[in-house]
């Protein structure tokens, strides 16, 4: 497996996304809610860097499953989500990809009566955006190949990498 991030660049981004969203918020409690499972990672290094009162939560929301490279359809759920009404909202996401998840997730947000949502995710991948969709805070722009690590899987396995990686298929 080719490494694209190693585990020390990823830390020293987290370090900085961390100081660029404490920045946006100002001192503003936030309630930050992580995609499961992708985002296991990136939330547990981000969040113990945010100096601002926060709660933390979880949805899920995903399109693969199992051994596949594409996407199928979209199911959210959010039973471990709390009262969103009239709270600021960093949802956090492994990757833009489509754009597709990630429109949808902070239009559910939203609908649940979230007073503001930004969005942060580790990375970005280029080329495969299908709908208009500008995150606020991005850990990498990648190109568009199947990456796993830090927290990205392939059939449930590879999460548990501290680098992204490119996977071959086959």
């Amino acid at each position: 497996m080719e490494v694209l991030i190693t585990a020390d660049r990823i830390q020293t981004r987290v370090d900085e996304l961390a100081a660029e969203i404490v920045r946006t918020y100002d001192g503003k409690p936030v309630t930050v809610v992580g995609i499961l499972t992708g985002c296991l990672m990136f939330t547990a290094d981000l969040i113990r860097r945010i100096d601002l009162p926060i709660r933390v939560a979880f949805i899920t929301a995903s399109s693969y499953r199992g051994e596949t490279f594409v996407a199928g359809r979209l199911e959210i759920h959010d039973e471990l989500l709390p009262d969103i009404a009239g709270k600021h909202i960093l949802l956090l996401d492994d990757i833009l990809d489509t754009g597709k998840t990630l429109t949808r997730v902070v239009a559910h947000l939203i609908d649940r009566g979230a007073a503001s949502v930004k969005v942060s995710v580790l990375l970005r991948k280029l080329g495969r955006q299908e709908v208009p969709f500008e995150p606020d805070f991005v850990g990498f722009t990648i190109p568009d190949k199947f990456v796993v690590g830090y927290g990205l899987d392939f059939n449930d396995e590879h999460r548990h990498l501290p680098f992204v990686g490119i996977l071959q298929p086959g």
